[in-house]
């Protein structure tokens, strides 16, 4: 078996109007955006930063750009499903997701978060835990400032 550890995080964008805020793949209305170049997802880039750190192929920088810029791919849904090409006939069996922000509140959106990943990374809802914190305000991200998410995946070959 294998693990790997991905982290990412975003600043919120206060002056974007159009934009939504989107968590592992799930919309959260009435609440900032993050800034970023795709849809600034900042749970899916940290399962593809953890992805990554199994296969050793790093997808968010020259290839996630590539497919931003180039191709005009803004859903953060394919860069993990970039990643996910390089595991081979490893199979991810279970994942962990750690969010800090103040806002929005994670836990009401936990279960629609879960479903969405369990079909993104074909794996069982119950093979995906997910916690949120504020960090009790000593961070940015508890400060409301943006969003920070650590993700642990275990890979079986």
């Amino acid at each position: 078996m294998r693990v790997g550890i991905g982290q990412d995080s975003h600043r919120f964008d206060f002056e974007d109007k159009e934009k939504k805020l989107i968590l592992g793949g799930v919309v959260f209305e009435g609440h900032p955006p993050l800034k970023g170049n795709s849809d600034a997802d900042v749970i899916l880039h940290s399962i593809t930063n953890a992805i990554s750190g199994v296969t050793c192929v790093n997808i968010l920088g020259e290839i996630s750009d590539r497919m931003c810029f180039e191709e005009n791919i803004k859903d953060s849904s394919y860069y993990v499903k970039e990643a996910m090409k390089y595991l081979g006939d490893s199979k991810i069996i279970h994942l962990s997701i750690s969010i800090e922000c103040k806002t929005p509140k994670i836990s009401p959106k936990i279960p629609e978060i879960r479903k969405n990943l369990s079909k993104l990374l074909n794996i069982p809802e119950n093979c995906i835990g997910i916690t949120a914190t504020s960090g009790e305000g000593l961070t940015d991200f508890g400060k409301g400032l943006g969003i920070q998410v650590f993700s642990c995946i275990t890979v079986s070959p």
